[in-house]
């Protein structure tokens, strides 16, 4: 992990999926490479409560800006007990509108993909109630093609955070793909999606 954020320790932001025990020497690894980036760190529902409180103080030290799905979406109730003093952002835990409530006191963004909210329609209403709510935004996918992404590049106004990056780890993705460079992610050509 050093060696891959040292090789993009250009970027503003690197996101690190963590959630093992190895999580806190990874993690340091990764701020030692990247000194000026702003870390995301992606738990995956890996972490306990006592797990997070542990790691909290590193996660401070690391300069995290973000953590996002810290505990398993059943387990998510004891945030509302638990400091916040980095941003919390659910993931497995926002589907559509109808998950904002229970978010309430738990989270401070809200991760909004596609795959999750059943299209763009439920996507964008899910941006407008959850701002309304005062959540912060989060556009994110899954792994998938740059057809599957091209809908989400719409979300992404008023966004506080982007997270399509989902069709780069693709062996092979579809023709006039997205194009992604230093400047960040284009918009769709109409060859790709119309």
């Amino acid at each position: 992990m050093f060696q891959q954020a040292l090789k993009h320790a250009h970027h503003p932001v690197l996101k690190i999926k963590l959630g093992a025990e190895t999580d806190l020497p990874r993690l340091q690894a990764v701020r030692k490479a990247a000194p000026q980036s702003d870390i995301i760190i992606d738990a995956n529902e890996g972490w306990s409560a006592d797990g997070y409180l542990a790691l909290l103080p590193d996660l401070q030290a690391a300069k995290v800006q973000l953590i996002e799905q810290p505990l398993p979406a059943g387990d998510d109730d004891a945030l509302r007990n638990l400091p916040r003093p980095i941003a919390l952002c659910a993931d497995e835990t926002c589907h559509d509108r109808r998950s904002l409530a229970a978010l309430k006191g738990k989270y401070d963004m809200v991760n909004i993909k596609l795959d999750k909210t059943g299209g763009l329609q439920e996507a964008l209403a899910l941006r407008a109630a959850a701002q309304k709510q005062g959540f912060g935004i989060m556009i994110g996918c899954m792994v998938s093609s740059s057809l599957a992404i091209a809908p989400a590049t719409l979300l992404t106004q008023g966004a506080d955070m982007i997270d399509l990056d989902g069709s780069l780890f693709l062996a092979e993705d579809r023709q006039n793909a997205l194009i992604y460079d230093e400047k960040g992610l284009h918009p769709p050509q109409a060859d790709l999606w119309g």
